[in-house]
């Protein structure tokens, strides 16, 4: 599913400060606060029209930004099904050079095998529709210590991780955290290659 991305730079935004969300968006909507500094992401199915919802939002929330995200994977977790408190995110650009390697390589070895982690709930990647950072994959997570567990480390120092990750730039990594007045329940996730 096709997503709105919208940062909240330098706040921590309550889902219900946000406003301007028509009923049947407000239902897909996740908020997330980074748990390392003040920062929000909020992410909801895109909607049909996105420019009036991102006017609306501008007037309230001068500094938010708005990407759509167009998914390209979605993968169910080894946790999938369990509620997810945490939501680890990568956004980063990649090399032209290397766009194609590292496009297999999370498909074939990096998303599945993070997906496979005990404690992940989803895995999921998408690509800005605009703008950058282009790449973005998204992990839904039951435990908090499924990042940096022993099975996640090991999916990251593979021969093949080593040869992509220097391709990566603009990268930013964030460990978010569900908004804590949110009542949110795990989307179902698909187990499948990229859609």
């Amino acid at each position: 599913m096709d997503r709105l991305l919208i940062k909240f730079p330098g706040q921590v935004v309550a889902p219900g400060a946000i406003g301007a969300l028509p009923a049947p968006d407000r239902a897909g909507l996740r908020v997330y606060h980074a748990d390392d500094r003040d920062e929000t992401y909020a992410l909801l199915p895109l909607p049909a029209g996105p420019d009036g919802l991102r006017a609306a939002l501008r007037q309230r929330h001068p500094a938010a930004t708005f990407v759509e995200l167009a998914q390209t994977t979605d993968l169910a977790g080894e946790a999938a099904g369990q509620p997810a408190p945490w939501f680890y995110v990568v956004e980063t650009d990649v090399r032209p050079e290397a766009a194609e390697d590292f496009d297999r390589w999370y498909e074939e070895e990096h998303l599945p095998g993070l997906a496979a982690v005990p404690g992940t709930v989803s895995a999921r990647r998408y690509v800005a529709r605009d703008g950058s950072p282009r790449h973005y994959a998204c992990y839904e997570l039951a435990r908090r210590d499924a990042f940096g567990s022993p099975a996640w480390l090991a999916v990251r120092a593979t021969g093949w991780s080593d040869r992509v990750r220097p391709n990566f730039i603009n990268t930013r990594r964030t460990m978010f955290r569900l908004a804590p007045d949110a009542a949110q329940t795990p989307e179902p996730a698909r187990q499948g290659r990229p859609i």
